[in-house]
């Protein structure tokens, strides 16, 4: 088995680094100084859009989308190590390559399900990153990790469709630059199959009837670079029928679609926050001192660090597996995989940055080290795309089924 990356993602590679070394990191303080004098918290400090610019003038744009039409091409083989590279500052580094959740997802959804008036109007400025976009799917009434549960209405009435519903956790929706909404709800709650029920359209942020009401804080943050997570309310908002996104009733199958891409690049930015939180642990250890000698001395923490090693190792491996068996054999097919990442990298990730906080004392859960922020981001995966009970659920039954 050869595990080396092939010419082009050692290139990029190559860039990435250099690029993360010469500007991410760098403005990481910069983009906060800036955040504080900005008349909103949801508008983007000016050093985010330098980095846009510099990251489109060094060819590492969109290089999410295997689709060389809309963006670099690339194989999930070949863009997991560069998403790894970006988890290390997941405020800057996918925003400024225009790889940022939830776009990301709501791009392919685009490009692979989209008419070409929807692609023309909302994916090619999402491509050229001049506004951003969220996906209203999580309900606060329901169990929404159960999509059948959706309660948001999309009633036709000529030649419209009026939505009615509640959303909350709308990732990017408090950023004034998010345009689009693809809003999923239900078509036909009584007649069809329970997974025939759901429909995804387009809705614009300005149509009438559409409130964003509030930031979510997520574990007290309230994640600006991302645009938050807000709650939105749909209240009989009107929308062209040409905005349906495919056919009705096939809003389930879409997000399935969604969910799987969006799943592994999670998983492989995660591994890049614990590779931060590795780096970080070391340097606290060898230059701090207790009891009389350095923290690195100390057996605990030496425990700790080969611990996160190995897991991070581990973890790269299936995570590198799965984005082959997802390139080679199909999303279906790696269904199992996707699922074992998404049950073990947010965990295990968790597990590692709080041993990081740990080791920082009252550092590590202050503004001054990313560990607090990393931690909870993490822990949130543990929750977003499926809860870890749900693909377990999923995960065992599949196993199970050998033997019946």
């Amino acid at each position: 088995m050869d595990f080396a990356f092939d010419a082009r993602t050692e290139e990029l590679r190559a860039k990435l680094l250099a690029f993360m070394d010469e500007h991410v990191h760098p403005a990481e303080a910069v983009a906060e100084r800036q955040r504080a004098d900005l008349d909103s918290p949801w508008l983007t400090p000016p050093i985010v859009e330098e980095l846009k610019a510099e990251a489109r003038r060094q060819g590492l744009w969109n290089l999410f989308l295997p689709d060389a039409e809309y963006g670099a091409g690339l194989t999930n083989l070949q863009y997991a190590p560069l998403a790894e590279i970006t988890g290390r500052s997941p405020q800057l580094a996918p925003t400024a390559l225009n790889c940022a959740a939830p776009d990301t997802g709501n791009m392919e959804v685009l490009a692979q399900f989209g008419d070409e008036r929807q692609r023309k109007q909302w994916l090619e400025p999402l491509l050229a990153g001049e506004i951003r976009s969220a996906f209203a799917m999580t309900e606060p009434e329901v169990a929404s990790s159960d999509a059948t549960n959706i309660e948001t209405r999309i009633e036709r009435d000529g030649d419209e469709y009026v939505i009615t519903g509640r959303k909350w956790y709308i990732s990017g929706a408090m950023n004034p630059d998010c345009k689009i909404f693809i809003v999923m709800g239900k078509t036909d709650p009584e007649g069809a199959d329970v997974r025939r029920q759901q429909s995804m359209v387009l809705v614009p942020r300005d149509t009438p009837g559409v409130e964003v009401r509030r930031a979510m804080r997520v574990y007290g943050y309230e994640d600006h670079y991302h645009g938050g997570h807000a709650e939105v309310v749909f209240d009989r908002a009107r929308v062209p029928v040409s905005n349906l996104i495919g056919e009705e009733g096939g809003g389930f199958a879409i997000a399935q679609a969604r969910l799987g891409p969006g799943r592994i690049h999670h998983c492989m930015r995660l591994i890049g926050m614990a590779e931060r939180g590795i780096e970080l642990m070391c340097r606290r250890a060898v230059g701090r001192q207790a009891f009389g000698k350095a923290l690195a001395q100390q057996g605990q923490v030496h425990e700790w660090i080969a611990d996160a090693r190995v897991a991070v190792e581990q973890l790269r491996l299936l995570v590198l597996k799965t984005a082959w068996l997802m390139d080679t054999a199909g999303n279906r097919e790696a269904h199992t995989e996707i699922q074992a990442i998404k049950i073990a990298t947010p965990r295990t990730v968790v597990e590692i940055l709080d041993r990081a906080v740990q080791l920082h004392g009252a550092g590590g859960v202050s503004q001054d080290f990313p560990l607090a922020e990393l931690w909870a981001a993490a822990r949130t995966l543990r929750l977003a795309d499926g809860p870890d009970e749900v693909h377990q659920r999923s995960l065992a039954r599949r196993e199970l089924k050998r033997y019946v």
